[in-house]
């Protein structure tokens, strides 16, 4: 028999969402994601798993950046993930992940080389994010960078377990403020709270 909480997560499921925006197609927010041509390059990094939520955000930040990427893995029949490929010298590449060895990611790091940065962004819960790290060791030397900023929503996508916890988008949005300026940030920042307030309405929820 299910119990009271397995049926309400059952009933949140989205059934036929959007493949743009994962939302339902009367609460759509496919129209709201900008086009943005950046020198800063993103690569997600993503479980496949966590594609199927409806509350992922990080597959739409790809969808803004148009030479940014992800990268999938957890498929099935594949070999594990290599991404060794992105270590190239055009970039500066770094991991954007709050470990302990992680330092803050802010004007005085983002000047400490002309080269463009390409972020390697973990995405998904705690668990999957920090496997991306542990798993890979063709990253294990490159830099790694966090953002301390409390996040001071009053509503959240998911859980968050620290004051500084935000969704994948969110981060990516704050990041790319520091390294290319605040307008591509407010316009990420619009998508998510679009992204968030949709969510919530489907949930019953008006702010």
């Amino acid at each position: 028999m299910q119990s009271v909480s397995q049926r309400i997560i059952r009933k949140r499921k989205t059934k036929d969402p959007c493949v743009g925006c994962g939302l339902r197609h009367s609460l759509c927010i496919c129209e709201m994601i900008p086009t943005l041509i950046l020198k800063t390059k993103i690569c997600l990094v993503v479980h496949r798993k966590e594609l199927k939520r409806t509350t992922n955000t990080g597959a739409l930040a790809i969808k803004s950046l148009l030479n940014s990427e992800m990268r999938i893995r957890g498929e099935e029949n594949k070999s594990a993930l290599d991404l060794s490929d992105l270590l190239v010298p055009s970039y500066r590449t770094i991991l954007f992940f709050p470990s302990t060895a992680a330092v803050e990611l802010n004007q005085d790091f983002v000047q400490q080389s002309s080269l463009p940065l390409q972020l390697i962004v973990p995405d998904g819960n705690w668990r999957q994010a920090s496997k991306v790290y542990s798993r890979h060791p063709e990253l294990k030397n490159i830099p790694q960078v966090k953002i301390s900023t409390p996040n001071s929503s009053r509503h959240h996508l998911r859980a968050e377990h620290s004051a500084e916890g935000m969704s994948t988008l969110q981060a990516i949005a704050c990041a790319l403020g520091i390294i290319e300026g605040p307008e591509v940030m407010n316009k990420l920042l619009a998508l998510y709270h679009a992204k968030l307030e949709k969510t919530l309405l489907g949930r019953g929820v008006i702010l």
